[in-house]
């Protein structure tokens, strides 16, 4: 049972539109033709991904948006696509607290598309969010038992639980990962219970019992 990640694209345009839907069909993408309404979509879900083309629907531009898409949605990856970007727009892009993880130029090539989506999906984000927190705890010297690591500890197994999700066929045993993990079966099944909550994992996640799937 793999559950795909979920993408948020910003596109206005057709054409990118239907070569989008064709090269992440093994993704459950959502689209949206303007910065306005993926703030608007953010409100309903945060996605995995965002794809932002710069160019959009009423003379919007994706970078200006940028901004408060990461106000909003701070963790979320983020691709720039843009056939109109000088280099010292795609470094500005790149640079700063509110910025892009990588910039594709257009036309868009659909294995270089298909290698970033992959490369953001499993090492930036929450995986990037974990490494980071890891890093101050380290820094800070934050005993184990403190609540900054505890939380870490806890971002990191949803982490985990995700990616198993979606590298391969995986049905929860409480049992099992609450022995691997090293916590009790409650804790893994409040974690189970929130990612499917957040729309990270399917509902066949939230088990009904320790050996339920």
């Amino acid at each position: 049972m793999e559950f795909a990640a979920s993408i948020l694209v910003v596109e206005d345009d057709p054409q990118q539109v239907r070569l989008y839907a064709q090269a992440l069909a093994g993704y459950r993408v959502t689209f949206v033709a303007s910065g306005t309404a993926a703030l608007a979509a953010l409100g309903e879900r945060i996605p995995d991904l965002i794809i932002l083309d710069h160019v959009l629907q009423s003379g919007e531009l994706g970078l200006q948006f940028l901004p408060r898409l990461k106000a909003v949605a701070a963790h979320v990856p983020v691709i720039i696509v843009s056939g109109t970007l000088d280099v010292r727009a795609q470094l500005a892009a790149l640079s700063g607290p509110a910025s892009a993880h990588y910039v594709i130029e257009k036309p868009v090539d659909v294995e270089e598309l298909l290698r970033t989506v992959r490369r953001a999906l499993d090492e930036c984000g929450l995986p990037e969010t974990v490494a980071e927190l890891r890093s101050l705890e380290q820094a800070e010297l934050i005993e184990n038992g403190d609540r900054e690591r505890l939380f870490t500890e806890r971002l990191a197994r949803q982490v985990e639980l995700i990616r198993r999700f979606r590298t391969a066929p995986f049905r929860p045993n409480i049992s099992q990962l609450a022995q691997e993990f090293g916590v009790d079966r409650k804790t893994i099944r409040r974690d189970l219970h929130d990612l499917v909550a957040r729309g990270q994992l399917p509902a066949t996640a939230r088990p009904e019992s320790d050996n339920a799937a």
